[in-house]
């Protein structure tokens, strides 16, 4: 496994040579891992989203890459410059595969959840990052917390990355300590066997079915509920719910809508409904925000409350009436 690996990350680094001048220095960075995986270094291009198509990207092992979802065509541009030949998003909103393609990539959508990422789930990344061709770029949104867990734990499973160096990159990302799933998942993570990766499924798609509008309404519903929960506790974890994470709710509250308002089923919508749907999506962003502040804001009730403000003015329009 390892020298197969190795023989894709080496092929990847001459492909490399004969592009531009910064390809170079990523094939270079890639070597570097190779000699000192513990030197875990980021791109340049870390600026925040409204000023670089890519942002919060790093070196995980030789030919892995994580980093944030490409922003239009000239994110996969950049992807395209830089080598990469595949990309695993693990984020819930469906992928831009036409985009994706238009550079001649490959996208593959295993998308995964804040409260952490199953052995199942680790495998099928694994084996895509080892068998498709590479580099292969791992992204979840921001880049910060689903797409460098996801990243690291495939790194463990194909013994490029030892659990302490995995656990290092999620803090050089900065993945936060509220989603303890995360990093839970990639302090369990040990070595994949041949067998077990090779058991594993490899029709992997390039966007993973999208629950539909009752599913996600249905999520949705449970996520307010646990949120609610949260808040009676102090914004910390109930007594009686331990499983219930609270930046780990608010992202999946934030996911949910995102992956609703970029769904198929909902461009079909009203305009009107999408705007509402936008709204909704941006009061849960702001929540987000804000849950990440210790101690936690006064205005934390109030945040909140927008969001279900906005989700009954939604009922009342296209659900309750009908």
């Amino acid at each position: 496994m390892r020298v197969k690996f190795e023989r894709r990350a080496v092929s990847s680094r001459l492909a490399l040579m004969s592009l531009a001048p910064a390809v170079l220095l990523l094939a270079g960075a890639l070597a570097c891992a190779r000699n000192a995986r513990n030197d875990i270094k980021p791109h340049e291009s870390t600026a925040a989203p409204a000023h670089q198509p890519l942002y919060n990207v790093f070196d995980v092992a030789p030919g892995l890459i994580s980093g944030s979802a490409p922003e239009g065509d000239a994110g996969f541009e950049e992807l395209a410059r830089r080598g990469v030949r595949t990309v695993v998003s693990v984020d819930g909103a469906p992928p831009d595969v036409a985009a994706a393609h238009r550079h001649g990539l490959r996208y593959v959508h295993l998308p995964v959840g804040y409260h952490g990422i199953d052995r199942e789930r680790q495998l099928e990344i694994a084996r895509a990052v080892r068998d498709l061709p590479g580099p292969v770029y791992v992204h979840c949104h921001h880049g910060k917390h689903r797409g460098p867990a996801a990243a690291a734990s495939a790194a463990v499973l194909l013994d490029e990355l030892t659990v302490p160096q995995a656990i290092a990159l999620l803090k050089k990302a900065g993945t936060s300590d509220h989603y303890a799933g995360l990093y839970e998942c990639v302090e369990a993570a040990r070595p994949a066997s041949d067998a077990d990766l090779n058991a594993t499924p490899d029709d992997f798609p390039e966007r993973a079915p999208v629950p539909g509008l009752v599913r996600v309404m249905a999520d949705l519903d449970e996520t307010m509920d646990h949120l609610g929960k949260i808040r009676d506790a102090g914004w910390a974890t109930p007594a009686d719910h331990p499983d219930l994470a609270p930046l780990a709710e608010a992202g999946r509250l934030e996911n949910l809508l995102r992956a609703l308002r970029y769904s198929p089923e909902i461009a079909a919508r009203p305009r009107e409904f999408q705007a509402m749907l936008r709204t909704s999506w941006d009061a849960a962003r702001v929540f987000e925000d804000a849950l990440t502040v210790s101690p936690p804001s006064s205005l934390l009730a109030d945040r909140l409350n927008a969001i279900n403000d906005s989700c009954k003015a939604c009922h009342a329009q296209y659900r309750d009436n009908r």
